[in-house]
């Protein structure tokens, strides 16, 4: 999607601090974080939200979670939180499924 602020982070059209990528995700830090380490893991596919999964993203939406895993892994985490938000009234701001990374150093 063109006007997508994180589809644009994805291609790096915009920049940001990228932490992790693969073919499928990108996982950068959260400008605004809510923890010492805050990374969001964004699927290069443009999904809208939680509420536009369709039963063809299931392999993605596993595949999601693995990448989070990885990453806390990468940098060795012990513990982290994840975190998705869903619409505006759930705390979305981003119009793009991402997937929050948080952890204490």
């Amino acid at each position: 999607m063109k006007d997508c602020l994180f589809c644009n982070i994805a291609r790096k059209e915009e920049k940001s601090t990228i932490e992790y990528e693969d073919g499928n995700f990108v996982a950068f830090h959260d400008i605004h974080p809510k923890a010492p380490l805050h990374l969001l893991i964004v699927p290069r596919k443009h999904i809208a939200s939680i509420d536009h999964v369709e039963p063809e993203d299931t392999s993605l939406m596993g595949e999601l979670i693995l990448t989070a895993q990885k990453v806390a892994r990468l940098r060795n985490l012990k513990g982290y939180k994840l975190l998705i938000n869903v619409g505006r009234e759930g705390g979305q701001i981003v119009d793009h499924l991402h997937l929050h990374l948080m952890a204490n150093l």
